[in-house]
């Protein structure tokens, strides 16, 4: 957990280098399970564009998700919030 929150401090420092609030792209990758889809979904609000794609597999979605964001630690909280989801990765 100590590497994710250096990582968010390194992230938080090259945010801070922009003018808010702006338009932000999170992606992300969750096993295709609804539950954890439904999780993400929930850390945004009806205006944010949200586009979904499954693997070949079938096992993972991708999701993308582009909106806009107040300040540098709207989006780390929302990074911290996806972290507790099991199997997600953040790109």
């Amino acid at each position: 957990m100590e590497n994710f929150e250096k990582g968010l401090e390194t992230l938080k420092e090259k945010l801070n280098e922009q003018t808010w609030p702006a338009v932000y792209f999170f992606k992300f990758i969750v096993p295709s399970e609804n539950e954890k889809i439904s999780m993400v979904h929930s850390l945004f609000d009806d205006t944010a564009d949200i586009k979904m794609r499954n693997s070949s597999s079938g096992k993972f979605t991708s999701i993308g998700i582009k909106t806009v964001m107040m300040d540098s630690e709207s989006i780390l909280e929302v990074y911290r919030k996806v972290s507790k989801i099991e199997g997600i990765i953040s790109l």
